[in-house]
């Protein structure tokens, strides 16, 4: 599998699923019954490799602005945020790997309980695997993600620093800021 049929797949099952999370992760393990268990472990590479790529100080920043501050950006949330970044797309995914302030702009809107939380989705491969095979799916041989996140590091209960961090992120998406109308179209 190559890296358009990987985006392919994720695209296709968001749209299907209308951008709900757990039905994006139901439909992606559904289609991915559908390859052999080769492909499905591409998938799982993809995806693993995905999710080390945007390990970083500054997505865990657009986290915490996104999820509602520090609490929302520890380890297991911020795992859930990375898969659900994977699932929002290439664009959107590529796009804030590169700048995590992106977002502001990529994002159409962002809804904390509903959005933000893609844990299932980094589950789909594993589950379709061992539903095609009956085993668990072996090693996949990508380097583990280090033990801290990449760039440089950044106090997340520091409002200040995110607003610096993420500046277009933060006054649309942090305290007082316009949350899901995208801007320039509040009137202001």
């Amino acid at each position: 599998m190559d890296e358009t049929e990987f985006w392919e797949i994720v695209d296709a099952t968001r749209e299907a699923a209308g951008g709900d999370p757990e039905d994006h992760a139901d439909l992606l393990a559904e289609r991915l019954l559908q390859l052999d268990p080769d492909s499905v472990l591409d998938f799982a590479r993809h995806f693993e490799a995905r999710c080390n790529r945007a390990y970083t100080w500054d997505l865990r920043a657009a986290a915490a602005v996104l999820l509602g501050g520090a609490e929302g950006a520890g380890e297991e949330d911020f795992d859930g945020f990375r898969c659900w970044l994977i699932g929002q797309g290439r664009e959107v995914f590529e796009g804030a790997v590169h700048d995590a302030d992106s977002l502001a702009e990529l994002l159409d809107d962002f809804d904390e309980d509903v959005d933000g939380d893609g844990e299932e989705l980094g589950y789909a491969a594993d589950d379709a695997y061992e539903r095609l095979t009956g085993l668990d799916a072996p090693d996949l041989g990508i380097p583990l993600q280090p033990g801290e996140p990449a760039g440089t590091p950044l106090d997340l209960t520091d409002e200040e620093a995110l607003a610096r961090r993420v500046p277009a992120l933060y006054e649309r998406f942090g305290p007082g800021g316009t949350g899901g109308v995208p801007l320039g179209d509040d009137g202001a």
